[in-house]
């Protein structure tokens, strides 16, 4: 539930829900109310010290006075210390909770929404970002006391004396005037600071990722310029905000003395009077400090205001757009018949995808084929629905994907990517990571139809060992990445370049064995290679997004377009790619375009 609070903040109320739980109001509230109390004593000290420093001019004896003064000055050193306690620990809990927020709506977002924020931004957005929104709630409330100080020291003030008062009431306009325009000011410039911030960190993940090719491109120092360029437009905001910052604590800490010095001077008028003693105006004087200590609230202002620009960061990943799920179930014992109807994905205006009366019959393997950017991905994911398209239905075994259940979803449809995140528990914990929990003997047996047995058990701890201990090579983290989606194969499993760092031999065991020992289903497979299609039972072929033929790879090998696709010539029937096993066929009106 969302709220109109100021800064753009959420009602920090203890609840469980689509968000996770947050910290509640309890820590804010510790906070709050040590921070008052500390305010409270602050208030009360110049009353009771002027007291007792008139009672020991006049009597020599204090009575009970003295040590109230002790006891509130001790008060005010305890209270303080649990403010800090209590601040760091509500720090922490909104932080945390933030951070947890925003990577929850991240990762449960649909796939095209989340590529919309690079790596660098995304880290950004959850370590400086949110732990500067998870500093708000101690923040405000350390801010509602230190307005307290300074109302409180006023009305104190009054009781002591209507002129010193009025005095120092005719300087508080001006102050609050310094801080409006320092929070008028800074919300601007803090926001185009974290937005570089976030720029110079996205480009610098880039140049890590590939580092490889700078060093082999010796190209180092470009991407150094490249990285840091930005950087004096960072120093540039940095400066400004700190100017803005020196500006009213500079205006405040003239006009304090000032004030301050107006109320010593009235003060000492009316104590030459016979109006005020000499313990009145020792209060007189701390409460003129206090009541002008309302510019020291720039810095606490100053973080609410980085909070608010900040939170407003975090909540971009976590208000980041689901993938709603419905209420259906698929029919027991199907085949995974795949099967789209006028199915349209666009992009940026342009279309990228179109597929209309396309049915993949179960339990087939189709091999998708196509030149860069012919919308292969695309399909793919649209297949499984890592996301939907814009206009059509996807629907496996009758049902249409968007009125699945999350669990009946992830539990029939199984994914292998080029580059799959494998984690970082052991061997054995990243291929059982899914939908369902394989027993060990079903990891072992996906792993070895993998073609990762092999290498597994030569690890210093076989399946038990660690991943960060595992020295793995392109093609050995794709195969862990492949018995994982072997391990928790479905109705539907579908391959996007998931055997793009194989040898020849592997992928032909790992095409045997997917058929052989892999849970039986149908298979979609986005291949680059001619081995892969002629081994499928069908071939669909897409070209700028549409779905071009279907049949078998020897059919479409006869077309001087569809050769042209794995950069092979040729013009007839006996151009086969050499070496390639027989095809299999089913009848072409089984998939239809």
């Amino acid at each position: 539930m969302r709220t109109s609070r100021p800064w753009g903040w959420q009602t920090p109320r203890t609840r469980e829900g689509a968000d996770g739980p947050a910290p509640g109001r309890t820590p804010e509230a510790l906070v709050l109310l040590c921070s008052v109390a500390a305010a409270a004593a602050a208030v009360a000290q110049p009353l009771v010290l002027g007291r007792t420093l008139d009672l020991l001019l006049r009597d020599g004896d204090a009575g009970r006075w003295l040590p109230l003064s002790a006891g509130l000055l001790l008060g005010e050193l305890l209270l303080d210390s649990l403010t800090s306690l209590f601040t760091g620990r509500c720090n922490a809990a909104w932080t945390a909770s933030i951070r947890s927020r925003a990577l929850r709506g991240l990762l449960r977002a649909v796939p095209d929404s989340a590529r919309a924020h690079p790596p660098g931004d995304v880290g950004t957005r959850l370590t400086l970002n949110a732990a500067d929104a998870g500093g708000a709630p101690a923040a405000r409330a350390a801010l509602g006391a230190s307005l307290i100080t300074p109302l409180g020291a006023l009305v104190a003030l009054a009781f002591v004396d209507m002129w010193v008062a009025a005095c120092v009431l005719t300087g508080l306009p001006a102050l609050a005037l310094v801080l409006r325009t320092f929070a008028r000011d800074t919300g601007a410039s803090v926001a185009a600071y974290q937005r570089t911030q976030s720029l110079i960190a996205s480009r610098l993940l880039e140049a890590l990722e590939g580092a490889a090719t700078i060093g082999a491109a010796g190209t180092g120092e470009r991407e150094r310029a490249r990285i840091l360029a930005p950087l004096a437009e960072l120093t540039a905001q940095g400066r400004h905000m700190w100017a803005l910052h020196g500006r009213a604590l500079g205006r405040s800490n003239v006009l304090v003395p000032l004030l301050t010095l107006a109320a010593t001077a009235v003060g000492g008028l009316r104590l030459a009077a016979g109006e005020l003693s000499v313990g009145d105006l020792l209060a007189a004087c701390r409460y003129a400090q206090l009541a002008a200590g309302i510019g020291g609230a720039a810095t606490l202002l100053g973080a609410l205001v980085r909070a608010r620009e900040a939170r407003r960061r975090t909540q971009e990943l976590e208000r980041m757009p689901p993938l709603a799920y419905g209420s259906r179930r698929l029919p027991p014992d199907g085949p995974g018949e795949l099967e789209l109807r006028g199915v349209r994905v666009v992009r940026e205006g342009r279309q990228v995808l179109r597929a209309d009366l396309l049915r993949v019959p179960g339990g087939s393997t189709v091999a998708v084929v196509g030149r860069s950017g012919a919308g292969k991905s695309v399909l793919a994911a649209v297949a499984g629905r890592l996301i939907d398209p814009d206009e059509g239905y996807v629907l496996l075994d009758g049902v249409p994907l968007d009125r699945l259940t999350r669990e009946a979803l992830r539990t029939e449809v199984a994914y292998a990517f080029e580059r799959p995140v494998l984690g970082e528990g052991t061997v054995a914990e990243a291929i059982a990571t899914g939908s369902r929990q394989p027993a060990p003997e079903q990891v072992r047996q996906a792993a070895r139809a993998a073609g990762a047995d092999s290498f597994v058990r030569r690890l210093p701890h076989g399946y038990d060992t660690p991943l960060p201990q595992a020295p793995l090579s392109g093609g050995e983290h794709q195969r862990l990445g492949l018995a994982r989606a072997f391990a928790h194969a479905g109705r539907l499993l579908v391959m996007d370049d998931a055997t793009s760092s194989l040898d020849t031999a592997t992928e032909h065991e790992v095409n045997l064995a997917l058929r052989r020992s892999v849970r039986f289903g149908t298979r979609l497979v986005v291949a680059h290679r001619p081995s892969v299609a002629d081994r499928a039972d069908l071939v669909l072929w897409l070209e700028e997004g549409e779905v071009s033929a279907v049949g078998t790879h020897r059919e479409l090998w006869h077309t001087a377009g569809y050769r042209a696709v794995f950069g092979a010539g040729g013009t007839g029937a006996d151009d086969v790619t050499p070496g390639e096993g027989p095809a299999r066929r089913h009848e072409p009106e089984e998939v239809r375009p």
